[in-house]
C-alpha cells in the first residue's frame, strides 16, 4: 500500500469568517489549513508544529493588521522564511509597495478568485522547497569546506612538529587552553572554535628555523636566539595573504604569540592591549603547555608551579586580566591534558 505524502500546510489569517470559508474551500483539497481570526492569534500559532508551510495574510484586520503581523514574522529567525502572501481590497501601488518591502512573497487583490489563489500558493510553495534545498546543499558544501580546512590546518600545524622537539599532543593541548581562555574571556563559542584551529598553527614559522638551532638540546647563544625570532615572521609568510578569516586569525597569533604585556616581547614589542586579543590568549596557553610538559631539556613542571609562575608574570609577561581567568580554569586545564597526552 502506499504511503501518502502528508499534506503542506496553510495558515489563513482574516477577521472575517466568509473569506476564511471560501478560502479554505479552494485551498482544503490540496492543503491542510490553519485559521487565525486576528493578527495575534496568528503570532502564536506560527510557533505551533506543524508550522505552516505559506501564510495568506489579510491586511485590513482589527488591533493588528496583517502589515504589523508580517514585520514581526519577517523580525524572527525561526519565521521570517516562510512566504507572506497578502489578500486584501486595497490594491493601490504604495500599498503593494509597502508589503513587497516588509518581506512579503506576493499580494492577492480582492474580490478573491479561486484560479488565482491555488497558482500563487502552489508557486510560492515550489518556490520556498527550492530555497530551502538550495540552503541545504550550502550548508553541506559549507561543512564539508570547514573539515577540509580543519584537516588541513592539523596536518599544516604537524609539519612544523615533525622538525622540532615538541610532539602533536602540545599543538592540541595549546589549541585547547586557547579555546578555553577564549570563551572564559567572553568570546562566543564559533569564534572560539575558529581560533582553536587557528592556534594549531602558532609555530608553523619553525618550518623555516635551521635544524642547529631548533634542535638544540641546551640553551640558545643570543645570536642563535635572534634566529629563532624569526619563526614568528616565517609563519606569517607561510601562512600567506588570504583574507579567510581562520587564516588571518592564523596569521595574527603566529606573529604575536610571543609578545609580553609589558613591551619586552618580540617580533614587534607590543605593550599591553596593542597585542592583539587573540595572541595575548595564545601566549598564556602556549608558556603553559610548554612549561608542564616535558623537553629533552627539562622536566615538566607542575601545574602548581607552572601557576605561580604566571601569576608572578601577570602584569608583565601576561594580560592581568586573562593570567587571572586562566588560574581559575584548573579543572577544565587538567581536563585537556587528560584528553591529549603525550606518547609514551
Amino acid at each position: 500500500m502506499e504511503q501518502q505524502t502528508a499534506k503542506r500546510t496553510v495558515l489563513v489569517v482574516d477577521d472575517t469568517p466568509e473569506n476564511i470559508d471560501l478560502l479554505k474551500g479552494i485551498l482544503s483539497p490540496e492543503y491542510a489549513i490553519k485559521v487565525a481570526t486576528n493578527g495575534r492569534l496568528a503570532l502564536k500559532l506560527v510557533t505551533l508544529a506543524p508550522k505552516p508551510d505559506l501564510i495568506l495574510l489579510d491586511v485590513m484586520m482589527p488591533d493588528m493588521d496583517g502589515y504589523a503581523v508580517c514585520q514581526q514574522l519577517k523580525a524572527n529567525e525561526e519565521t521570517r522564511s516562510i512566504p507572506v502572501i497578502f489578500i486584501t481590497a486595497k490594491g493601490e501601488v504604495e500599498d503593494v509597495a509597502h508589503g513587497f518591502a516588509l518581506g512579503a512573497a506576493d499580494y492577492i487583490t480582492k474580490p478573491i478568485s479561486a484560479p488565482i489563489v491555488l497558482a500563487r500558493v502552489r508557486t510560492h510553495m515550489s518556490l520556498h522547497d527550492e530555497r530551502l534545498h538550495l540552503e541545504d546543499l550550502v550548508r553541506e558544501r559549507t561543512r564539508q569546506m570547514e573539515t577540509l580546512q580543519a584537516e588541513l590546518i592539523l596536518q599544516l600545524g604537524r609539519a612544523a612538529e615533525f622538525r622540532d622537539n615538541e610532539t602533536s599532543a602540545h599543538t592540541m593541548r595549546m589549541a585547547h587552553f586557547t579555546q578555553a581562555l577564549a570563551l572564559e574571556a567572553g568570546m562566543n563559542p564559533s569564534q572560539a572554535e575558529m581560533l582553536r584551529l587557528a592556534a594549531m598553527m602558532h609555530d608553523v614559522g619553525k618550518i623555516g628555523i635551521p635544524d642547529d638551532i631548533l634542535l638544540k638540546p641546551g640553551k640558545l647563544t643570543a645570536e642563535e636566539f635572534d634566529v629563532m625570532k624569526r619563526h614568528c615572521e616565517i609563519g606569517v609568510k607561510i601562512l600567506g595573504d588570504h583574507d579567510m578569516e581562520l587564516l588571518r586569525m592564523a596569521r595574527e597569533i603566529a606573529l604575536t604569540h610571543h609578545e609580553k604585556w609589558s613591551g619586552a616581547g618580540y617580533p614587534r614589542g607590543l605593550k599591553g592591549e596593542n597585542i592583539p586579543l587573540i595572541g595575548r590568549i595564545s601566549a598564556i596557553a602556549d608558556v603553559f603547555d610548554a612549561l608542564t610538559s616535558p623537553r629533552p631539556y627539562k622536566k615538566p613542571w607542575s601545574v602548581e608551579d607552572a601557576f605561580d609562575l604566571i601569576r608572578k608574570e601577570a602584569g608583565e609577561h601576561f594580560d592581568p586580566r586573562l593570567a587571572e581567568l586562566f588560574l581559575s580554569m584548573e579543572p577544565k586545564l587538567r581536563e585537556i591534558q587528560n584528553t591529549f597526552k603525550d606518547a609514551e
